[in-house]
């Protein structure tokens, strides 16, 4: 497991800037990362097993909503575990439901691995969920070997098994499809931050969800896929800042005018009512 924990902040051996050269690294560790292969197609053709071991499209689990593919072994006596501990926290901070707003996958890339596995993993995580309808959108999956290997390779995802240690060598991370299986953003590492989590759901679902508030705060931040997290653009952030002073600016004159206004009638109805007086008859 230390090979495991040591190729955490590694994440992936292409990644620019990011980690050791390849030739600094363990052989266990050779050819594992994630290659990003961002707005690719996956194949939605793919045939996998349901917690009840029912074959599965990912084109039917496709629901008309943004997608979180996690991908894991059940038996990873670590890694994983903090992965999945991982996402479940950031996603106990959105404000967006799981079967509601957005979906995950969670895939184990060992063929050996069995439904009844799956079934037990995702009780014991849609226990710590607690919100309803999670059921539904959050699907614990396992597969052939080639059906596995096809989806790996087409998000990049690159791992290898090590006999003597009978264990997988792998990167840590999520990636986030559109409603349409297109990879829209990667998040490395074992933790997520919550706002990075949400931003790339509201770009993967063509900001669809959110709020108002939450629309012109994605408009302030970039995605820098380097690092796999949303970072404040200075650009944007001046014109959002320019948009808000010109918002404040008209809702000041609009309370102002109101104001004067009420001042104005408040003053008509407290001034002082003079006495008719009859009209003299002297001429």
């Amino acid at each position: 497991m230390v090979l495991l924990l040591l190729r955490v902040p590694v994440l992936a051996d292409t990644q620019p800037g990011v980690g050791l050269p390849a030739t600094a690294q363990p052989e266990a560790l050779r050819g594992v990362g994630i290659d990003q292969r961002l707005d690719q197609q996956v194949p939605l053709d793919l045939v996998f097993r349901d917690e009840q071991g029912q074959p599965v499209t990912l084109a039917s689990l496709m629901r008309g909503k943004p997608v979180i593919l996690n991908l894991v072994y059940y038996d990873c006596p670590m890694l994983c575990t903090l992965v999945l501990n991982g996402l479940l926290s950031a996603m106990r901070a959105l404000p967006f439901d799981v079967g509601k707003e957005f979906d995950v996958i969670t895939l184990s890339f060992d063929p050996t691995e069995t439904p009844e596995l799956a079934a037990r993993k995702k009780a014991t995580y849609l226990e710590q969920y607690r919100r309803p309808g999670a059921a539904a959108g959050w699907h614990f999956l396992t597969g052939d070997a080639a059906a596995i290997e096809r989806l790996t390779d087409a998000v990049g995802f690159h791992y290898r098994y090590d006999p003597q240690r009978k264990e997988f060598a792998h990167a840590a991370g999520l990636t986030v499809l559109t409603p349409h299986g297109t990879i829209a953003r990667y998040f490395f590492g074992v933790e997520f931050a919550p706002r990075d989590l949400k931003f790339g759901l509201m770009e993967a679902a063509e900001e669809r969800i959110g709020s108002p508030i939450d629309q012109l705060l994605l408009f302030c931040y970039h995605y820098d896929p380097s690092s796999g997290r949303y970072s404040a653009a200075v650009l944007n952030g001046v014109r959002a800042a320019g948009v808000l002073t010109m918002l404040a600016l008209a809702g000041f004159i609009v309370w102002a005018v109101r104001s004067e206004r009420r001042g104005a009638k408040r003053r008509r109805s407290n001034a002082p009512v003079r006495p008719l007086r009859a009209p003299s008859l002297r001429r």
